[in-house]
Order: structure tokens, then C-alpha cells, then sequence
């Protein structure tokens, strides 16, 4: 088990990816742990190292005795990240995770590279968090935890029978009372309004319009204000905003986190090389003319450069696209390609039964009944022998 010893606390964490990727540090929310952010990192890890932890007092992690300070959770992120040898990082928090990020922000900006600020505030109603602290240690969460679960979740999110508000039922439910009321204090004493002005990272605010937790008018486009340059979203969700829109708040993250290539055109060439493969590529490149030079850079940088790296969609769902597009145009030659290419990197069988059979409710069964056709032939040609990329110039 990953455990690290901390600023007088034992650390649980999980660092995820190749190392020579930059690094995100992902903080949650009060009463979570590390995997809030499963589904974030699964879409992060083609780009970056993922460094999740439990916050001192929160799952796996010690809790240690009395009321904790936002700059002693801000500090034991820092030592996490100095233990791993991680310098500098993106820094995505939730709520609690968020005021942590304020502190880094305005304190430490040397060590951020980009600062995602989700669902968070710079001051909040501080009897509300003592009430709060007081009866954790008193009685517990299990008499209110309806109402912790309607401050989490909108009523939609709530009646919406996703297992992820199980989950967060259950994990609130088991939090340790000493760790809990101990963030509850550090939330309660946390004023990051004097701390806005100088935060210098490129940020994003991230706002739930249902959040009734934190509203965004009170909470983050106060936040977003007091940012110099901060940028602000709000989705349809509330306070775990990520779990209820998870594809809008992670595309919104990869967009902040992941920077784009300073050069498109070589971007675009790597990325046509792992998709379509080198023996394609250089009997295209060596194909050029004077005449069709200008087209071939122009695939290169906009098709593959600019579209094709953008980072919201990952790989194998853009070569399905792609398949499905192609077989309802008609597109054979394109599509063989892409099937051939697909299935000496990384899909399936499955996959191409799947999309081929949304072919043929949405473009019909001739369409559906040739692209099986070309599927059987690759999928044969691959068992018998390495497959090798042919065809278009794309």
C-alpha cells in the first residue's frame, strides 16, 4: 500500500502514469477520498502522471488529533509532492481541495503549472462548518446525512440512480470523526479572499449551477473576480460537480491541464504516425508532388495536428468515429485503413462489432452489411499474419 510518513501524519496515495509526463495533483472534497477523482484520471492519464491522495484525516490517511489549518493541508501536499520528487504540478481541488489550491496559488506558484479551482470558495459561513464539526464529534453523520447528500448532489443528481451517489453515501457515512471535524475547522477558518489578488497561475473556476452548497454567485464567480485572468465555467450540476457531469468537467480540466504542442505540425505527424503507422506515413510522404505538398501539410497540421490531439475524446473513441463515419459515407478505402491501423494498436473485435452495429441502425444494413464484410477480411488477415497500414493518403 502507498503510505508515506508527512509532516507527523501517515499519507496514503496513488501516482498513476509515465514519469516523464507532467504531473496533476488531484485534491477531493470534504468527507471523500482519492477516488472522487477515478474517472478524471482515466481521462488524464494519456497526458500526465496522476497523483491522488487522501487528505490528512480522510480514507486511508492518519488522523491526527485537533483542528487542522488549510496551510497545514496546502503544506502536506507540497511534502507529498517533494517526497515523490515532483517539483512542479497542476493542481485540480473540489471544495476543501479548492481552498488547499487557493493557498498553493497564492503562496507557492512556483510549484504550479495550471490551477483548477472546482466547486470552492474563498469564505464561507463559518457557524455552518462548526455546527458541523461539533456534531461529527458528537453523534456522527448518520442523522444528517441526508442532508450532507442534498448539499453534495442537485435532486436531479440525487434521483438519478448513478452508483457514484451510493458511493459517496457510503464513504461520508465511514469518514473518521477526528479527521472530519478536524477539515471541518480548517473550512470554518479559511478566509482565501486576501489571498486572490495574488495568485499568479492561469486558473479556472469551476462552478455546479445547482450547487447549493456553494452557490456561484456567493461563492465562484467571486473566486474567478478576485483572480487576475482567472477563466469560469458552471455546469448543470451541484456540488461533486465532476460526478454528475463527468465528461464536461473533465474535457473543461484537459483543456486547462493539458497544454497544447508548440508545434502543430510535428504534433500532428506523431500523432499520424501512432495512428495510421510509420509504412503508411512515409509511402505518402515519398508519394508527395509539388502539387499535393500544400494538402498533405494541410492533413498534417489541421486533421491530425489540431483535431485528432485535442484531448477531451481519447484515441480509440476518435478511430470509432472515424469507423462509423466512414462506413455510413461509404468511405472503403478509409475505412479498411482505419480498421487495419485500429486493430494493430488498440481495438477489438468487440469495438468493431459494437460501432458496426450502430451503423446499421443509423445508416442501414447495406452499410452496416459491406463494413462487416471488410471488418471479417482484417480481423482474418490480422490472425494470420502482423498487420501492416495501406491505403488512403490520410
Amino acid at each position: 500500500m502507498p503510505l508515506i510518513d508527512i509532516n507527523g501524519h501517515r499519507c496514503f496515495y496513488r501516482l498513476d502514469g509515465r514519469d516523464a509526463d507532467p504531473a496533476v495533483v488531484l485534491s477531493h472534497s470534504l468527507g471523500l477520498d482519492h477516488a472522487l477523482w477515478d474517472t478524471l484520471t482515466a481521462a488524464l492519464l494519456p497526458h500526465a502522471r496522476v497523483l491522488r491522495y487522501d487528505t490528512r484525516g480522510h480514507g486511508a490517511s492518519e488522523a491526527t488529533a485537533g483542528d487542522y489549518r488549510i496551510e497545514t493541508l496546502a503544506r502536506d501536499a507540497l511534502a507529498l509532492a517533494d517526497a515523490l520528487g515532483i517539483r512542479t504540478f497542476a493542481w485540480c481541488g473540489l471544495s476543501l481541495g479548492g481552498m488547499i489550491g487557493q493557498w498553493l496559488g497564492a503562496n507557492a506558484p512556483e510549484r504550479l503549472t495550471r490551477l483548477v479551482l472546482a466547486n470552492t470558495s474563498a469564505h464561507v459561513d463559518a457557524q455552518v462548518f462548526e455546527q458541523r464539526r461539533v456534531h461529527m464529534l458528537d453523534r456522527g453523520l448518520d442523522d444528517i446525512i441526508d442532508t450532507v447528500m442534498s448539499r453534495n448532489f442537485s435532486p436531479r443528481g440525487l434521483a438519478s440512480g448513478d452508483p457514484a451517489v451510493d458511493w459517496v453515501r457510503r464513504t461520508v457515512l465511514g469518514s473518521n470523526r477526528t479527521g472530519y471535524a478536524g477539515c471541518c475547522a480548517a473550512i470554518r477558518d479559511h478566509d482565501g479572499r486576501p489571498l486572490l489578488a495574488r495568485i499568479g497561475v492561469p486558473t479556472l473556476v469551476i462552478s455546479g449551477d445547482a450547487d447549493a452548497s456553494m452557490p456561484p454567485p456567493q461563492h465562484g464567480q467571486l473566486l474567478a473576480a478576485g483572480i487576475p485572468g482567472a477563466r469560469a465555467i458552471s455546469l448543470d450540476a451541484g456540488h461533486l460537480s465532476n460526478l454528475e457531469r463527468p465528461r464536461a468537467f473533465n474535457a473543461a480540466v484537459l483543456d486547462c491541464v493539458v497544454p497544447a504542442a508548440a508545434d502543430i505540425g510535428a504534433a500532428g505527424m506523431a500523432m499520424r504516425r501512432a495512428v495510421l503507422g510509420d509504412a503508411h506515413v512515409d509511402r505518402a510522404v515519398a508519394a508527395q508532388t509539388d502539387f499535393t505538398r500544400e494538402f498533405q501539410a494541410l492533413i498534417t497540421t489541421f486533421a491530425w495536428g489540431t483535431i485528432w490531439t485535442r484531448p477531451a475524446l481519447d484515441r480509440p473513441t476518435r478511430r470509432l468515429l472515424v469507423l462509423a463515419m466512414t462506413a455510413s459515407m461509404g468511405r472503403w478505402e478509409e475505412f479498411r485503413l482505419h480498421v487495419r491501423t485500429g486493430l494493430a494498436a488498440e481495438l477489438d473485435e468487440s469495438d468493431l462489432k459494437e460501432v458496426l452495429l450502430q451503423v446499421a441502425v443509423y445508416a442501414g444494413v447495406p452499410a452496416a452489411n459491406t463494413a462487416f464484410q471488410i471488418a471479417a477480411e482484417e480481423l482474418s488477415r490480422e490472425r494470420r499474419e502482423p498487420p501492416g497500414p495501406g491505403g488512403s493518403r490520410v
